[in-house]
């Protein structure tokens, strides 16, 4: 591998600007390119940070995908991307390192598959799969540490503390996340970052009397974990962890630095083959989604031992 690691950066996915953020951090960007990207939350949180915040090591997004000619072209403009591609697999043989920055799972298999299998490390955007089948396909790459795949609140930088802290919260812990959107897409985010937190491994999981999806995740400890995906509401990324001798509230909004964070423990993995994530947690988080749906449905208490992945 030479002294600079190509990236290959694929997207997009329908209101989801992981492209242009994580691009930007590794390489950079042209201040009118992204201006006139259309992604203007992007535009105005990235223009704030100082200088020295972008690039990852020897990382460098050099080709670039989307369905989307114009969408291509944009990205490519406002993160100094200088190989746009036509078709996706043309990146096979001329880079050495992908993410796939699209949150629509159902793609994610054939897409990450060719790479994979030639051993190129891959980044892919939350969720991995609500299938078990490309679970158990996905599941040795995670174990050898060629592929990677969370939502950046596992690095969220308002749950350091949380992390530091956690035993002094006393027992009979109960943890909420509250969230806008689907449970699919965005209650991944609560999982991820509560599960950065605690220590112990999801068990079952029941649904909840809403009007929105409302989920109880038991966990191994006795913890008891409430996600709320409360649908189009205003922006609300919301973790409170609650025990019996502390409580503390978490909003989190701070996307460059946990972005940054998830990009280096990606280069990590891609320099010592090493898994960033212990794969169990990945695939933990990945049944909690499977079993919500089907406690969802069949109104039921869903244990994760159900799920053979």
């Amino acid at each position: 591998m030479s002294d600079i690691v190509r990236v290959g950066m694929i997207g997009m996915s329908e209101g989801n600007g992981h492209p242009f953020s994580f691009s930007i951090i590794i390489n950079g960007y042209s201040d009118d390119g992204l201006a006139k990207s259309g992604w203007d939350g992007i535009y105005n949180y990235v223009k704030v940070r100082d200088r020295s915040e972008f690039g990852i090591q020897n990382l460098k997004v050099t080709h670039a995908w989307t369905q989307d000619d114009e969408q291509t072209k944009k990205l490519c403009d406002a993160a100094m991307i200088p190989c746009p591609v036509d078709n996706y697999k043309q990146m096979l043989s001329n880079i050495d390192a992908l993410i796939i920055a699209r949150d629509d799972h159902a793609v994610h298999h054939e897409i990450a598959g060719p790479f994979l299998e030639k051993n190129v490390p891959v980044f892919i955007d939350k969720p991995l799969s609500l299938s078990t089948e490309e679970l158990k396909y996905f599941k040795p790459f995670l174990e050898n540490g060629t592929l990677m795949s969370c939502s950046g609140l596992r690095y969220a930088k308002e749950l350091d503390t949380v992390r530091d802290t956690i035993t002094g919260y006393g027992e009979k812990l109960f943890v909420r996340g509250t969230v806008l959107f689907s449970w699919e897409k965005y209650g991944v985010h609560m999982l991820e970052g509560i599960q950065s937190v605690l220590k112990s491994r999801p068990i079952s999981v029941s649904s909840l009397p809403a009007d929105h999806t409302s989920v109880m995740i038991k966990m191994s400890d006795d913890t008891k974990i409430q996600i709320d995906a409360l649908g189009n509401v205003p922006k609300i990324f919301r973790i409170d962890v609650i025990g019996d001798k502390k409580i503390t509230s978490h909003e989190i909004s701070d996307n460059f630095t946990m972005f940054r964070r998830m990009l280096w423990h990606f280069d990590e993995m891609i320099r010592t083959g090493t898994p960033p994530i212990p794969p169990h947690q990945t695939l933990d988080i990945m049944k909690v989604l499977i079993a919500g749906n089907i406690a969802r449905a069949e109104k039921r208490e869903v244990l994760l031992e159900e799920l053979d992945i």
